[in-house]
């Protein structure tokens, strides 16, 4: 292929492949030529690719696609660990999500995987103290994606967002690495506090659909949290809790729940 280097594999494997995978679907699928040559083929690098994605999710009348790829461009070249955590999340969506067949699929098709993107973008304008385009980032990036990632957050890299449907972290909330959520989570304040007052998520947890943690507490590295729960307190880790409010309920039942998503019970004996 006349647009992969001859010594890509070594260099980028991620965005080799992914480029092995968009000719694969135009030759499979021809009509999608054009989405899939403007949206990877184009591009000599995946920064590249990721600046035109986004842009072209976030522009509107407001703000023209032109500007918001500039802005994209320059972050991925100030900060190359932007694209290195992008990188971390194809690899971990494709590992989790049994929907997701091929890298290609969550730079073109999945909003979760691209919500997180646009956050890692307004999170760089917000430390280099561009705030109002931070707050423009993640003011489009709800509504287009429905998930109000507020740009002072903290997050990890290896994230897996699936489904993506109102999804709402708070301004002073921390995720770890290898995180992996499911739709309808909330990681938000008590309305009680006016400073560090969102929960910090450890490494290797699952949160299940609809869960809510309220407050600044702290969930264990590689714990679990049940669907529909609504965490108030602490979780220990590598435990499960469940329920509203959440309790301990078990052991988290594996050293990577946020790898193997299994989020059944296991009955009490």
């Amino acid at each position: 292929m006349a647009h992969v280097q001859t010594n890509l594999t070594e260099v980028d494997p991620v965005w080799h492949r992914i480029c092995e995978e968009a000719e694969a679907a135009i030759s499979s699928e021809p009509l999608m030529g054009g989405l899939v040559h403007a949206g990877v083929l184009h591009h000599k690098s995946l920064e590249r690719a990721l600046a035109y994605r986004i842009s072209m999710k976030l522009s509107s009348p407001e703000m023209s696609e032109q500007i918001l790829r500039e802005i994209a461009d320059q972050a991925y070249l100030d900060a190359p660990e932007l694209a290195t955590a992008a990188r971390a999340d194809i690899v971990a969506i494709f590992d989790r999500d049994p929907a997701c067949h091929r890298f290609l699929q969550p730079l073109l098709f999945f909003k979760g995987f691209q919500a997180v993107q646009a956050y890692r973008l307004g999170h760089w304008l917000f430390q280099n103290d561009r705030r109002d385009l931070a707050y423009f980032i993640q003011m489009r990036a709800s509504e287009v994606f429905g998930v109000d990632i507020h740009p002072a957050a903290r997050i990890g890299q290896g994230i897996m967002i699936d489904h993506a449907h109102s999804i709402v972290v708070g301004e002073t909330a921390v995720v770890g690495d290898n995180v992996s959520m499911l739709h309808s989570v909330t990681l938000g304040g008590t309305g009680k506090e006016d400073d560090d007052r969102h929960p910090k998520i450890g490494d290797g947890v699952l949160i299940g659909a609809g869960a809510k943690v309220l407050g600044n507490i702290t969930v264990g590295h590689c714990s679990r949290i049940a669907a529909g729960s609504v965490v108030l307190d602490e979780v220990p880790p590598m435990k499960t809790v469940a329920g509203v409010p959440a309790k301990i309920v078990g052991e988290a039942g594996c050293s990577q729940p946020s790898m193997t998503m299994d989020q059944l019970l296991n009955p009490i004996k």
